[in-house]
C-alpha cells in the first residue's frame, strides 16, 4: 500500500474532528510541479466564498511534518520536512509486515560496485560526491534485496597530475604541510596542484606569444619538463621521489577519510592505480610483441581501434611512461 493511503486515513480524521467537509482528494504531485502530494481543495471553496488562501490554510492547520505549501487555484501542493520522512522510515523499517521490507531480488547474488575513483591531487569534487552517494545508494539497495555487496574504490594515485601537485608544493608551499596550516590535507595538495597549473599557464602563454605553436608550448614548457622528469623519477623508483610521493598522498587520504565518514561511507576493497600500472605496462609490452600494438617513431606505443570505431589510443608516452589506460589494463589481472 502507498505510503499516503495510510496518511489519508489519519488526515480525514483531523478534518472531521475539525469540521472541514467536504474531505479534499489527494493525489502525487504531477511531475512537472514542485510538491509530494497534491490536495485537491476546489470542493471546499464555495464554503470559503471562493478565497483558495484561506481553505488551504484550513486544511493544513491540523496536519504535521509540512515543509511547503503551494496555492495552485484550486490545488495545494505540499513537501514534507525531513523530520517527517526518518519517523515515516523509521515506522517502515520497524513494520515489515507493510510490505516495504520484503526484498528479495538479490538473494545469492554476489557483487562488486566502484566508486568514486579519486585523484590524490586534489580535494573531492562534486562529480565525486555524487558518485559517492550513487555508489553508495546502489550498494544499499542491493543489500537490502539480500546481495552480498563489494564496496572497492580505484584511486588514482599516481601519473602527471600527481607529479604536478608535487612539483607545485616543492616550488611554491614547501616545507608547509596540511599540520602548518591547520588545512584539511586534501584541499592542501589540491592547493599544491593548482599553483602549479597557475604557473604552467604562464609559461605556455609566454612561450605562444613569442610564436612557439600552443601543442608544442604544452609540452615544452620549463613546468612541464619537471613535471615528466619527476614522473620518470617516481616511475624509476627515485627514494626521494617515492618518499614525497607516500608523503603526500598520505595529507589527501587523511582528507579522503574525513569525508568518508561524514557522509557515511566505507570501503571494503581499495585498489592503488600505483599498483597496477606494472601489470597494464606488462600487458602492453606483450601485446607489442605480438603485433596487437603498434610503436610511432617517437617511441611511443598505441593500440589501433579504428575499426571498433574508437580511433587510435595512446597505451605508453613516448619517455616510457604509463597513461590512464595503462592503468586499466593492469586493474582486471
Amino acid at each position: 500500500m502507498p505510503f499516503w493511503h495510510a496518511l489519508i486515513a489519519e488526515w480525514e480524521k483531523s478534518w472531521q474532528l475539525a469540521g472541514i467537509t467536504p474531505l479534499p482528494r489527494i493525489t502525487l504531485t504531477p511531475a512537472d510541479q514542485k510538491g509530494t502530494l497534491t490536495l485537491n481543495i476546489f470542493p471546499l471553496l464555495k464554503a470559503f466564498r471562493g478565497d483558495a488562501q484561506k481553505a488551504a490554510e484550513a486544511v493544513l492547520q491540523p496536519l504535521t511534518g509540512i515543509a511547503t505549501a503551494e496555492v495552485i487555484k484550486g490545488f495545494v501542493n505540499i513537501t514534507f520536512t525531513p523530520d517527517f520522512w526518518r519517523a515515516f522510515l523509521s515506522a517502515v523499517q520497524s513494520a515489515p509486515q507493510a510490505g516495504y521490507t520484503h526484498l528479495s531480488f538479490g538473494q545469492g547474488q554476489r557483487l562488486m560496485i566502484e566508486y568514486p575513483s579519486p585523484n590524490t591531487n586534489k580535494p573531492l569534487h562534486l562529480g565525486h560526491l555524487r558518485n559517492l552517494c550513487i555508489g553508495e545508494s546502489v550498494s544499499r539497495l542491493w543489500e537490502r534485496g539480500g546481495a552480498t555487496v563489494v564496496r572497492a574504490n580505484l584511486v588514482n594515485d599516481r601519473g602527471i597530475h600527481i607529479s604536478k601537485s608535487m612539483l607545485g608544493w616543492k616550488k611554491f608551499f614547501a616545507p608547509a604541510t596540511p599540520q602548518t596550516t591547520g588545512k584539511k590535507g586534501d584541499h592542501f595538495v589540491g592547493d599544491c596542484y593548482v599553483a602549479f597549473e597557475k604557473a604552467y599557464k604562464a609559461e605556455v602563454d609566454a612561450l605562444i606569444a613569442q610564436g612557439m605553436p600552443e601543442e608544442e608550448a604544452l609540452v615544452k614548457a620549463p613546468l612541464f619538463q619537471e613535471a615528466q622528469a619527476l614522473l620518470q623519477a617516481w616511475e624509476a623508483g627515485d627514494p626521494e621521489t617515492l618518499a614525497l610521493w607516500r608523503e603526500m598522498n598520505g595529507w589527501v587520504y587523511e582528507g579522503f577519510e574525513a569525508t568518508f565518514q561524514r557522509l557515511g561511507v566505507r570501503f571494503d576493497r581499495t585498489y592503488y592505480e600505483s599498483e597496477t600500472y606494472l601489470l597494464g605496462k606488462k600487458i602492453v609490452e606483450a601485446g607489442l610483441a605480438e603485433g596487437i600494438f603498434y610503436r610511432e617513431a617517437d617511441g611511443s606505443v598505441w593500440a589501433d581501434l579504428t575499426d571498433e570505431g574508437l580511433g587510435k589510443k595512446i597505451l605508453l608516452r613516448r619517455d616510457g611512461t604509463s597513461v590512464y589506460i595503462t592503468q586499466d589494463l593492469g586493474l582486471p589481472t
